[in-house]
């Protein structure tokens, strides 16, 4: 393997895992303050006793919630103090037009798994799409620095390997909480390893992997991105079961996304 290809792999993952979520995200957005009550913006809610669940927060199996809770609480700790600060100086130091076009430039590389995707849900139009989206935006866009596509009325439609296998019938599988990477599933797991692979050792995902991961400037600048564009807060909910809601929003909105 070249060197830079593991961490290349490791950024792809945590893009992918971020371009992948859907109203799980949104609900970061409206955390309320916790001033009153003593407790601090970073500090999580914590389940009340006398409170007992809804059962529809309980109806997806987590077989290794114990372990998940951990990693949630371990991400929240690794947000706060690591990578919020940074996507923080981020947003502060570089204007607005130039973060959208960093953001633009990484999307259009991920249209490479949409088309694979699209391709192996048997599904042509959504593999055309990305092409023609990847196309454009690589060449009128200047590198996807700025997303022609859309403005010809060509829309993105993310796809993973997670999303393939659902579309074929495989069946979500236990919850999962992954290290940095935050909410996923058995399923959904292994679909951002084939994806990884797929965008490491596959034509044409391999050539764009080496022209650009090799820059470690540009690795750091993937990773900053990719959290800059994942609105997604652990603990923000304003939910005494914010780790419950968090997984019932993630699996609903999957089933979504390959439903459409």
């Amino acid at each position: 393997m070249r060197p830079g290809r593991a961490l290349a792999g490791a950024l792809l993952l945590l893009a992918l895992s971020a371009c992948s979520s859907g109203p799980a995200e949104q609900i970061g957005q409206t955390a309320a303050s916790r001033s009153a009550s003593g407790q601090t913006a970073l500090d999580p809610v914590e389940p009340a006793e006398a409170v007992e669940e809804e059962p529809l927060l309980t109806s997806v199996p987590d077989p290794l919630e114990p372990l998940n809770r951990a990693i949630y609480r371990f991400n929240f700790e690794l947000d706060s103090y690591v990578l919020l600060p940074i996507v923080n100086a981020y947003r502060y130091v570089v204007p607005e037009f130039l973060r959208t076009g960093v953001s633009n430039f990484f999307n259009n590389l991920l249209e490479v798994t949409n088309a694979n995707n699209g391709l192996l849900q048997a599904r042509p139009e959504i593999a055309s799409r990305a092409v023609i989206r990847f196309a454009v935006n690589s060449t009128v866009g200047v590198l996807g620095f700025f997303d022609v596509a859309t403005k010809l009325g060509v829309t993105e439609r993310r796809e993973d390997f997670g999303q393939t296998l659902g579309w074929w019938g495989v069946p979500a599988g236990p919850y999962l909480v992954l290290p940095v990477l935050g909410p996923s599933g058995a399923r959904d797991a292994t679909g951002l390893a084939v994806d990884y692979a797929a965008n490491v050792y596959v034509p044409p995902g391999r050539e764009i992997n080496d022209a650009v991961f090799v820059n470690p400037a540009v690795l750091a600048l993937f990773i900053v991105n990719a959290r800059y564009s994942q609105p997604f807060r652990y603990f923000s909910t304003g939910s005494a079961f914010d780790y419950e809601l968090v997984r019932f929003l993630y699996r609903t909105q999957r089933e979504f996304e390959i439903q459409r």
